[in-house]
């Protein structure tokens, strides 16, 4: 028997508030089925679904299957959705390499297009994942209102109210503030580390380096010479004998 939702409080969030902004660059586009006027624009949506829900997806990682059923109208966008969701792509990279904690808050990003509001909204989710499996726990998100009042059957889920008025700068986007894998599985598989060097090392390719009769060989050449010279001499006045330096032309 499945256990119930774990109820929790809503904080304050800025898709909590009703907006009232004028649509420009950069407002977030929305992607949905209902204003398609090209096969282009189906295309577009495909796309805005996968960086939506996997960021990025190879060639390997497309589900054939289901473009082609949305492109024939025998699913809708949410069923779409739901199918990148329980592909084994979602499962391998996000589900098997976190927490439960952790991939409820990533899904939850993804499909409601909003942070998790507290640890209490992952510790109900998890209980759902736990109790129901990935499958449960993706119908109860695309099932709940929140979800169906947000982007409903037709529309590509996308991070609601990132840019705001008023502010210079939106939110970050999730896959930035919620990268794939945690600091963990990134020291676990590898992922290369930043390392400061003092030294800035610089690449020119073989077209972009100086041939014979360049100036720029010239001017090195130059740089490299160090003439030696003479110092000059350090003389103080009270030193010179103006009588016997200054010649006398006599008479």
């Amino acid at each position: 028997m499945a256990l119930p939702l774990l109820e929790y409080s809503p904080k304050s969030q800025n898709q909590r508030v009703s907006g009232y902004e004028v649509p420009g660059d950069e407002q977030p586009r929305i992607y949905s089925t209902e204003n398609l006027l090209s096969s282009t624009d189906l295309d577009n949506l495909i796309e805005a679904s996968y960086r939506q829900i996997f960021f990025h997806a190879f060639a390997a990682d497309r589900e054939r299957f289901l473009e082609s059923q949305l492109r024939s109208g025998q699913i809708t966008v949410r069923d779409f959705i739901r199918g990148l969701l329980l592909s084994n792509t979602y499962k391998r990279s996000f589900y098997d390499l976190n927490s439960n904690y952790r991939f409820v808050e990533q899904t939850v990003q993804r499909v409601l297009g909003r942070d998790v509001y507290d640890n209490r909204e992952k510790l109900a989710w998890s209980i759902v994942v736990a109790t129901k499996g990935i499958k449960g726990f993706v119908d109860d998100l695309l099932n709940s209102n929140e979800y169906l009042d947000a982007f409903g059957y037709d529309i590509v889920p996308y991070q609601r109210r990132r840019v705001l008025p008023g502010r210079s700068e939106g939110e970050r986007p999730f896959n930035i503030t919620s990268p794939r894998y945690d600091e963990y599985y990134r020291a676990k598989l590898g992922f290369p580390q930043f390392i400061w060097q003092t030294s800035v090392r610089t690449y020119a390719s073989p077209d972009r380096q100086p041939k014979a009769g360049s100036p720029s060989l010239f001017l090195d050449m130059a740089r490299s010479i160090n003439p030696q010279v003479n110092a000059p001499q350090r003389l103080s006045v009270q030193n010179i004998d103006i009588e016997r330096s200054v010649p006398y032309r006599g008479k």
